[in-house]
């Protein structure tokens, strides 16, 4: 049996202290895996700067110059951490591997599952998704939204495993299906879980972040997550028909009650507060129901435009 080549790409932005303890910390991972022959020699790292400001791509650049297994990709300007996964995963298709794990530059996933991954595509399985053990190095207040992600994502239909990461293993086969997707906001989580594709799971620990702070901040992560909803579900497009038709009822029969009132029982009609008071209920609500069609119409608005995804700058291959 061939050993398969397995890539492993990094997304950075402004990684300065860590990327190069990284790459050596993965570099111990691939060397023990191609001694027990599971991968191949020519097995390498694709490192994608997303428009860091610091020193990241100059540490890039010289670990390219002193490991050839080291490639890299360097955006002209910052444009998030999906779009650098998605220049990691169409550039190894490009320079060529039998499978590949996406990792976080942080390294607060255990990089040693690396091996359970493999062990699952030596299996058969086309996808290898991670699943974190627990989320007990998040703040409250980002583990339980997280969680009420998760929660939202698989009432809308979209099907994700709870605390599944970008931590994970894709075949070629897989790479081949994506390249027909050109859809420019393309959400990663929910598009592997859609395919169809033989997938597995491998569940792993967190560790604290070795050095600086996480990129992920409360509005990325609400991005991230609108993004995700608008672009696999049209559930809450359907709730919100749903509501209209409830309200159009419900109007109807509160101007029947009026007409009654004022013209066969001869009273003026009464509860005006009360009037006032579901005024402004749905009108919020429409409002409401307005910014949800609108987050539909942007996305719309983004495919229509057909702008690249990202623009490269410099490449090390």
């Amino acid at each position: 049996m061939m050993k398969p080549i397995l890539a492993i790409i990094i997304p950075c932005f402004n990684e300065e202290l860590s990327i190069e303890i990284t790459v050596n910390k993965l570099f111990d991972v691939i060397n023990d895996l191609i001694q027990k022959g599971k991968i191949s020699e020519n097995s390498y790292f694709y490192i994608i700067d997303d428009g860091s400001k610091d020193k990241t791509w100059e540490i890039i650049e010289t670990l390219h110059s002193k490991h050839p297994q080291v490639k890299g990709l360097k955006f002209i300007r910052n444009y998030g951490n999906q779009k650098a996964i998605i220049a990691g995963l169409e550039g190894v298709r490009e320079l060529g591997c039998d499978c590949v794990v996406s990792i976080d530059a942080d390294l607060q996933q255990d990089e040693w599952a690396i091996e359970k991954f493999v062990d699952k595509f030596h299996a058969g399985y086309d996808i290898v998704a991670g699943i974190r053990n627990d989320r007990d190095t998040d703040s409250v207040f980002k583990k339980y939204t997280a969680l009420g992600f998760y929660k939202t994502m698989n009432l809308l239909g979209v099907h994700i495993p709870q605390n599944h990461s970008d931590y994970r293993l894709v075949s070629k086969r897989a790479l081949d299906i994506m390249e027909q997707f050109p859809e420019k906001q393309l959400f990663l989580r929910g598009f592997f879980n859609e395919l169809g594709l033989k997938t597995a799971y491998v569940k792993f620990d967190v560790k604290p972040r070795m050095q600086g702070e996480s990129k992920f901040n409360f509005r990325s992560l609400m991005g991230l997550a609108l993004n995700g909803i608008t672009s696999f579900s049209i559930v809450p497009l359907r709730i919100i028909a749903v509501l209209g038709f409830i309200m159009a009822i419900f109007g109807f029969g509160l101007g029947i009650e009026v007409i009654v009132e004022k013209y066969f029982l001869h009273s003026t009609p009464k509860g005006w507060a009360t009037m006032v008071c579901l005024m402004s209920v749905f009108g919020g609500l429409q409002m409401f129901s307005l910014g949800i069609i609108g987050e539909y119409v942007g996305q719309v608005y983004r495919e229509v435009k057909a702008r690249p995804r990202y623009i490269k700058d410099i490449e090390l291959k």
